[in-house]
């Protein structure tokens, strides 16, 4: 498995994206066509990358009439649980999540397999993350035992994977002094105010809820490798090896290593095959506007965004502009 290099440029630009730009009002019967996209928290890049695509999907609406708007949620597992509810059309959710909910596995192994769900294309690379108080004398990542530690909110991809990283450590809650649940918006705050020494979080880069710790309160990233991460890697084809250059974050001059996902988009197969095919066709026909709406979007590759780290068959829609754009045989 190749390791990931997240990209540098562009920090201070476009870390928040309005969630939707309207274009001229279309008919009446075209304003009935409301899509909605489940994201995550507003510091995170998921709720910026669901405005990003709504913007542009927005921008066409006086010739498909789809508006489309970005909801801040928990996370991927609330999403993709939504999604299986009828309660979303679409998600951005982690590589893993999405590879257990359609299989059924891991948490989603009481409901069962969803067959319904689509993917519609893979997004940034998002590394496991960890930041340290300079005081919790934490350089390597086995030492946040007995830290007081935040290991997200339940439901977020976050959390799902701090929780499948302890188990391959043989880990549980009771070997942090906390194990505090804090939303991704309030944990930065809570690590400079002392409330907490650790931050898990799985998170695209650069990010400006990891800068702000770094910047507030000289917080230091760890760095996250051995023979557990290279058997979780190896053991799990959502997984990756990843590395943030050096230079990405102020007095952080080496790389930091570690593993990581993917962020994914993703439907159902009830949602409109129009409405997914003109989502698509707005982001890949406006790619160079897109990349350029958040750093996290700087790696982006048209091909890879087909298929990597995506588990679930492709939405109709999805694969019907893939094909006209030549992207699939």
């Amino acid at each position: 498995m190749g390791i990931r290099r997240i990209g540098v440029n562009g920090l201070a630009a476009g870390l928040l994206v309005a969630a939707s730009t309207l274009a001229a009002s279309p008919s009446a019967e075209a304003q009935q066509r409301f899509t909605t996209i489940g994201t995550g928290g507003v510091t995170g890049v998921y709720y910026p990358t669901g405005g990003a695509i709504c913007r542009l999907l927005n921008q066409g609406r006086s010739e498909h009439g789809i508006r489309c708007s970005a909801e801040s949620t928990a996370g991927s597992i609330f999403n993709l649980n939504s999604l299986r509810e009828g309660e979303l059309e679409f998600g951005v959710v982690q590589s893993d999540w999405q590879y257990h909910s359609y299989n059924g596995s891991d948490q989603f192994a009481d409901q069962g397999p969803h067959e319904e769900l689509r993917a519609v294309f893979s997004l940034h690379p998002e590394p496991f993350t960890v930041v340290a108080r300079p005081d919790a004398e934490v350089t390597d990542f086995e030492q946040i035992l007995g830290k007081r530690v935040n290991v997200g909110n339940p439901g977020s991809g976050q959390r799902g994977t701090v929780e499948r990283l302890m188990e391959e450590y043989g880990w549980s809650m009771d070997d942090f002094s906390l194990a505090s649940e804090l939303p991704s918006r309030e944990q930065a705050a809570a690590l400079c105010d002392d409330r907490i020494d650790i931050i898990l979080f799985t998170v695209g880069h650069p990010s400006g809820s990891i800068q702000e710790p770094i910047a507030t309160c000289d917080a230091r990233l760890v760095n996250v490798t051995g023979d557990v991460v290279n058997n979780l890697v190896d053991e799990n084809p959502y997984y990756f090896h990843a590395t943030l250059p050096g230079g990405m974050y102020p007095n952080h001059d080496e790389d930091i290593r570690t593993f990581g996902v993917g962020a994914t988009l993703v439907t159902s197969a009830d949602v409109d095959e129009e409405v997914v095919y003109h989502l698509v066709r707005s982001v890949f026909e406006n790619f160079e506007t897109f990349t350029g709406l958040h750093p996290a979007f700087e790696v982006l590759d048209k091909e890879e965004m087909v298929s990597a780290g995506l588990s679930a068959p492709l939405h109709p829609g999805a694969e019907r502009y893939y094909r006209e754009a030549g992207l699939l045989d």
